[in-house]
């Protein structure tokens, strides 16, 4: 790869070297996957509540707030011969993210579990956050939809796999699926174990298989990071919520409905299938648990499908249009979650996900090629978590209103949650009709060379 600047007109990337530069996000979905498909069933394991769920998962998004636009603000201005701008965040967050995965499910009381939420969290969010703007700082314009696409397979395949772990650990290999009261079965231990070990290697492989184009002035990006302190740095990254550019701002009502919507089915996908469909509240019995591993299924056909349907986005987007497409998506989410308060066979969850997997797949990819097609090149990493607000501010408000609703509105019955969330899809897919998108040719067969 040559060394060309930033600022320069960037070649077009190989299948290979797009594939190279985005597998790392294989290992991080390893993590998001088995945060989001277990860390419900280990807080209720440990004693909590189905109305106390949502204010216990509140550390992830409040992490995220904190750390995306930080992490994303430094990254602009870092630069090291060796090791580029994103890859050092690269490296660091996976490091720190294989510890905690393997700390996770070793909690032995709720208080432990939420800690270590906050450290998982805050780790994987090292990693993720500079490989969106990875894609903006390597491509150019027409290849973008292509990279985020890639980035979504691999999304897709890491939390196949991931949700899996538990399922696969006890019907294909016998480990141990019940636990005593207060403990987290083998299943689950072992799976994080494993997850751990698959984010550090992934992630690893971008960092060492991927050269970075350098900034067009180091001098001058030197000189800023010696002119500003880091309170400078934290004041900067967290006012750019009033100085987005006008598509952004439409983007961020999207994000806000679609991230409401999956904060919602990560949060209560475990307690309704096991209560609406298991018809069981003990997470001690075995029945409850065979329901919790059928949801680590469930997460794994979504992402399956979202791993396919992500190649498919750049050739429907082609002929409809970004916003369309992604609107298109956002329904058949809608329709995904709003169907399983129908379902009663635990095999027809299974059809609800496919349309759940079409959403994931697009919320992935094109708010963040729409994005990246508008903004300086100079300030991608700052921007990507400046626009991260609205992925964590909507899972905040679901933290905090969803518990309320359940426990008096619905009578604490979790599959209204799942309800609500298909709601706020169709909601977010209307919202796209406002957004002005800067549209360029895509085509990502030509990427395979």
């Amino acid at each position: 790869m040559s060394q060309i600047s930033l600022g320069s007109a960037k070649p077009r990337l190989s299948f290979w070297q797009i594939w190279n530069m985005s597998f790392g996000f294989l290992g991080i979905q390893f993590g998001f996957a088995l945060q989001n498909a277990n860390v419900s069933r280990i807080f209720e394991t440990l004693g909590a509540s189905k109305d106390e769920l949502p204010i216990l998962w509140l550390a992830a998004p409040v992490t995220g707030l904190l750390v995306q636009p930080i992490v994303g603000y430094y990254s602009d201005r870092t630069w090291h011969e060796k090791w580029g701008r994103r890859r050092p965040f690269f490296a660091v967050g996976a490091i720190l993210a294989t510890l905690a995965l393997f700390a996770m499910p070793n909690s032995t009381a709720l208080w432990m579990a939420v800690i270590m939420l906050w450290l998982m969290d805050a780790s994987i969010n090292i990693s993720m956050e500079p490989f969106r703007a990875f894609v903006g700082d390597m491509l150019p314009n027409e290849q973008r939809t292509s990279g985020f696409a890639m980035q979504s397979f691999f999304i897709g395949i890491g939390a196949i796999v991931a949700s899996a772990l538990p399922y696969m650990l006890t019907n294909w290999f016998g480990v141990s699926n019940v636990a005593a009261e207060g403990s987290i079965p083998d299943s689950v231990r072992w799976s994080f174990y494993l997850g751990g070990i698959a984010y550090f290697l992934a992630v690893m492989w971008t960092v060492l298989k991927t050269k970075e184009y350098p900034p067009d002035d180091i001098e001058k990006l030197r000189e800023e990071n010696a002119s500003k302190g880091v309170f400078t740095g934290l004041a900067e990254s967290f006012m750019g919520i009033f100085q987005m550019p006008k598509t952004m701002v439409q983007l961020s009502f999207v994000q806000f409905f679609s991230w409401f919507a999956l904060f919602a089915m990560w949060i209560y996908t475990t307690s309704a299938v096991t209560s609406h469909v298991y018809n069981t509240s003990d997470p001690t019995s075995e029945i409850y648990n065979e329901g919790a591993d059928w949801v680590g299924i469930c997460f794994a056909i979504y992402n399956g499908v979202a791993a396919l349907v992500a190649f498919l986005l750049p050739v429907v987007a082609k002929r409809l249009s970004r916003r369309i497409t992604h609107l298109l998506a956002l329904f058949c989410g809608g329709i995904g979650l709003l169907s399983i308060f129908f379902v009663q066979d635990p095999n027809l969850l299974l059809v609800s996900m496919i349309g759940v997997g079409i959403a994931w797949a697009s919320i992935l990819s094109m708010p963040y090629a729409m994005l990246s097609s508008i903004l300086p090149a100079d300030k991608m990493g700052y921007y990507m978590g400046v626009f991260n607000f609205f992925i964590v501010i909507p899972q905040i408000v679901a933290a905090g209103i969803l518990g309320f609703l359940l426990k008096n509105f619905f009578g604490n019955v979790s599959i209204y949650a799942l309800v609500l969330g298909g709601i706020s899809l169709f909601i977010a897919g209307l919202l796209c009709l406002i957004v002005q998108d800067n549209e360029v040719a895509i085509d990502f067969a030509k990427d395979k060379k």
